[in-house]
């Protein structure tokens, strides 16, 4: 099964807190069926200050994305900017992906 979402891929929010809400694709998490949306799903994390060799790593609150499960984003289409879903078109033997919405290539 070919990842329908992507690194670099624009989506969508559909659900959850962040709604509504654009970003670009950070990192993506086949087996667990997350990614990670850049300026989404902002998670605190309380960190020790650690000390490496190359010097004092400073400790305090530190704002990271977090992960958000596949269902809840869409592929925004490249034409209208508006979400849509994906399909596969064989051509030469390759998978592409289409926008369903405005028929667009996405790869």
């Amino acid at each position: 099964m070919p990842a329908r979402i992507r690194r670099d891929d624009e989506v969508i929010v559909i659900s959850g807190k962040d709604r509504g809400k654009k970003g670009k694709v950070l990192r993506v998490e086949p087996k667990k069926e997350r990614l990670y949306v850049e300026g989404l799903n902002i998670v605190k994390r309380h960190q020790r200050p650690t000390q490496t060799a190359a010097g004092q790593q400073a400790g305090g609150v530190i704002e990271r994305e977090g992960p958000i499960h596949v269902s809840n984003v869409m592929l925004v289409d490249p034409k209208d900017g508006k979400p849509t879903r994906v399909g596969i078109e064989i051509e030469d033997g390759k998978r592409l992906r289409v926008a369903k919405r405005s028929g667009a290539r996405l790869d």
